[in-house]
């Protein structure tokens, strides 16, 4: 932290607890507020809250309870839970005037995600696992001080220091899959996958995403014709002899433009440029393909244009 006002997120486990005793006592410059929030998924969620609170007083700062209310999903329950905790957050770090929230996750979270992406099928993108900094809106940044730091160092320093602090039983339900890989860590760990390995393994995915990305930035900006209208015009040329992985992220870059808040899935997203749009680019052969509401046409001139798809009869736009 350098100054400026600061949103800490305190569950009350070790992790953030510990966050919280460190801010207190690091950075008299800033101004430190503390928020619990609180999924109404757990009787005992007020009651963990409640604590936090005392605690924060106890420290100096001060704390606010964030409540997800309203009707929750049968399925996909934790995703859900997360996506509610990130926009309270965010609503309540812009009421206070807050350009940055920082959060408690460990070395152990970051090995958990990249193992959960690995089983899904992610690319390098996803096996880069959480960031260690990240926007959170275009105006708070989200950041995430202890991730190369063992949860285990997180419970001895507030033991030492004796702040109480909470376990969360949905760690353990295997109703949920991280809980359920939670309990393979140890074996993993004998045969060779450590949460260590698995960290390196989401550096390097960083790293190399990192270089992926900006080489498709370049591309896409070298490509692209801005004096035609309407949608996205990509100069085909310039697609054509992309590597596989950079035509992937232009596309994804162009899809982005048209459609901000409609990620696709890399699966979908490698079938049509890899099998379809990709082929027709070598091949001077006209395309057409929809994909997210989104109409990808390789034109008889070779190049790649972008434009809302249009409705499908029998259907009315919202």
């Amino acid at each position: 932290m350098t100054g400026g006002t600061v949103l800490l997120a305190v569950s009350g486990g070790p992790d953030s607890t510990a966050l919280m005793a460190a801010a207190a006592a690091v950075d008299p410059a800033a101004t430190v507020h503390v928020a619990t929030v609180d999924h109404n998924l757990r009787p005992e969620a007020g009651v963990e809250a409640e604590a936090v609170a005392s605690l924060a007083e106890a420290v100096g700062l001060p704390h606010r309870t964030l409540a997800w209310t309203g009707p929750k999903p049968s399925r996909g329950l934790q995703e859900a839970a997360r996506i509610a905790r990130y926009a309270l957050l965010a609503t309540h770090a812009e009421t206070i005037g807050a350009g940055l929230v920082l959060t408690g996750h460990t070395r152990d979270d970051q090995a958990e995600t990249v193992l959960m992406r690995l089983l899904a099928g992610s690319g390098p993108a996803g096996l880069a696992g959480m960031r260690t900094e990240r926007s959170l809106t275009p105006s708070i940044r989200l950041a995430r001080p202890f991730l190369k730091i063992a949860k285990a160092q997180l419970v001895d320093y507030c033991e030492r220091r004796q702040f109480a602090f909470v376990r969360d039983p949905s760690n353990d339900d295997e109703r949920f899959a991280r809980a359920r890989l939670r309990r393979l860590i140890p074996d993993l760990t004998r045969e060779g996958l450590s949460p260590d390995r698995l960290c390196r393994l989401a550096a390097r995915c960083a790293r190399d995403d990192a270089a992926l990305t900006e080489a498709a930035r370049i591309a896409f900006a070298t490509a692209l014709r801005p004096e035609c209208r309407p949608g996205i015009h990509l100069d085909g040329p310039h697609l054509r002899f992309l590597p596989d992985a950079v035509l992937l992220r232009v596309a994804s870059l162009a899809a982005e433009q048209m459609k901000p808040d409609s990620p696709e899935r890399l699966e979908r997203l490698e079938a049509l440029v890899l099998d379809d749009l990709r082929p027709a680019l070598h091949e001077g052969i006209p395309v057409r393909r929809t994909l997210r509401g989104i109409l990808f046409e390789v034109t008889r001139a070779g190049d790649l244009v972008l434009t809302s798809a249009p409705l499908r009869r029998g259907r009315k736009s919202s």
